[in-house]
């Protein structure tokens, strides 16, 4: 095992080497083109036996991933953003194919109007299409949960593409130290492409669908497809089980802090979580039962495990780093939909914060709780709250009062 320093991207790079992908399909974007230049780099210098082809655009890119696969050999791939929208039409599409791939998504905030700064919007818009879903929080999550993702979305059982995602600039341009594993065991613990189990589960032949079909046997393929993302849950189990015992590090479902005690729960996915670590912390010195629960493996949703672990808490305030126009945040949703008409079940609170990368403050964490308190006391449910400071209302509103002077002043002339 060895120890480096390096970028979220990075290391989302050597997660593809350890694997040892054939083939890499790719098109640039920001924040994710340094993970090319990084594959590129080392099949350049001999260091990596794949091939890197550049394509015109992220939907051809997604097809020959897909293609690539479905033809036995092990692809990956990476986007950002805007380029996940691109090629949508194809990320619904192969995952019907059911051909398992790994795909790095590195978030950023969706146009218009536009960001370069991170959050959710866009790989929550992939939520429904078939993919697997894991989320990291840290560099060393990021290389880790690509060797895992290999090993779920090609497992017998699965046979998925996956995404694996991580925030941009916060944590794609973050330099932190890695332990690389052990290349032989990485290429062992991984294992081999098997291309037989793209065609049988034992001898049953796989329910892969690409032909135009009627009603019934679409609904029959899109079932399958629904239960493979279920039988996910119980085999990512016995694999966070085996990367444990290689690695030394284990990667369960959900990622829990101070949660075992805790009355009042923060809910999160990705890096802005380690912002609520740290909250959590000072808020248990200053003597609140303050937790977090952080979800690892967004798609398949661990519904059960969710009603477990938040059964008899006061108060849940999820955090969403995204907005679903219209009705607000999706992870808060899915908690409420998991939690609806479970006994004993918190009162659910949903926040919105960290749209384009706005920061989230200890304080804001400290308002939270309190607010949970107060309506735990009151008896009072919480409406939704977008986190946002009076000191940047007021210079939303200078500028909007610059904007609308301007635009006078073309008109006057």
């Amino acid at each position: 095992m060895t120890r480096k320093l390096m970028t979220g991207n990075s290391a989302a790079a050597w997660g593809a080497r350890l694997a040892q992908v054939d083939y890499i399909p790719a098109f640039p974007i920001t924040p994710q083109t340094e993970i090319i230049e990084d594959l590129a780099a080392w099949i350049d210098h001999g260091n990596l036996d794949a091939r890197l082809v550049m394509l015109e655009s992220e939907h051809s890119m997604i097809t020959a991933a897909a293609s690539a696969a479905s033809s036995g050999v092990r692809a990956f791939t990476a986007t950002s953003s805007q380029g996940l929208l691109y090629g949508m039409e194809m990320i619904y599409t192969v995952a019907g194919w059911r051909a398992p791939f790994v795909m790095i998504n590195v978030s950023r905030g969706l146009a218009s109007p536009i960001t370069l700064e991170p959050d959710h919007n866009d790989i929550m818009a992939a939520r429904d299409s078939g993919f697997l879903q894991i989320h990291c929080a840290t560099c060393q999550e990021v290389v880790d949960n690509v060797l895992i993702a290999y090993r779920l979305a090609e497992h017998a059982d699965v046979r998925v593409p996956a995404i694996v995602n991580l925030d941009g600039f916060y944590l794609s341009f973050t330099r932190e130290p890695v332990d690389l594993p052990d290349a032989a065991k990485a290429a062992d613990f991984v294992g081999e492409y098997d291309p037989e189990n793209l065609q049988f589960k034992g001898n049953t032949p796989l329910s892969q669908a690409v032909a135009v079909i009627g009603g019934g046997p679409y609904s029959y393929f899109r079932y399958e497809s629904h239960l493979a993302l279920q039988q996910a849950l119980s085999v990512y189990d016995e694999i966070a089980d085996e990367f444990a015992t290689t690695f030394g590090r284990r990667y369960d479902v959900t990622d829990n802090y101070y949660l075992d005690d805790a009355e009042y729960v923060f809910v999160m996915v990705g890096s802005f979580s380690t912002k609520a670590r740290d909250a959590v912390a000072s808020l248990r010195a200053a003597g609140w039962k303050a937790g977090l629960l952080r979800l690892r493996l967004f798609r398949p949703f661990p519904q059960a495990l969710v009603r477990q672990l938040l059964r008899g808490r006061r108060a849940v305030a999820v955090i969403d780093q995204n907005i679903s126009m219209g009705m607000g945040g999706v992870l808060h949703s899915e908690f409420a939909a998991a939690l609806y008409g479970s006994r004993d079940a918190p009162v659910l609170a949903s926040y919105i914060g960290g749209l384009g990368g706005r920061d989230i403050s200890q304080q804001e964490f400290f308002a939270i709780v309190d607010e949970l308190k107060q309506a735990c006391d009151s008896g009072k449910s919480l409406p939704p709250r977008l986190m946002y400071t009076q000191t940047e209302l007021t210079e939303m509103r200078k500028l909007q009062a610059i904007a609308q002077a301007e635009h006078a002043e073309i008109h006057q002339t």
